[in-house]
């Protein structure tokens, strides 16, 4: 598989990644990917007809809260940390002229 693995293939994916790499290191690289791919090819041969698939490969679960509908004015809790404010709204620098 490491044959498949061009000049042209590294110069585009040093463009991608935007990096210049030198003459070893395009050959290094180049070595690199294709080792990569021949371990892919490894992974494909692997029976995993009767492996679940998963979406994590720790067995975790969401905890989630209650959902509690309050009604609480927060108004002048949450104004009291602005900086400046105005008619019970948060006054913030002009963005534009």
């Amino acid at each position: 598989m490491a044959n498949i693995i061009s000049d042209e293939t590294i110069d585009y994916v040093s463009i991608l990644a935007k990096l210049e790499l030198s003459d070893e290191e395009k050959e290094q690289a180049k070595k690199d990917m294709g080792r990569m791919l021949d371990y892919i090819d490894k992974l494909g041969e692997l029976d995993t007809d009767d492996v679940e698939p998963m979406s994590h490969v720790f067995p975790i679960q969401n905890v989630f809260r209650e959902d509690i509908v309050s009604n609480s004015d927060t108004r002048e809790e949450l104004l009291s940390n602005a900086p400046e404010q105005k008619d019970g709204m948060f006054m913030v620098p002009r963005t534009f002229e």
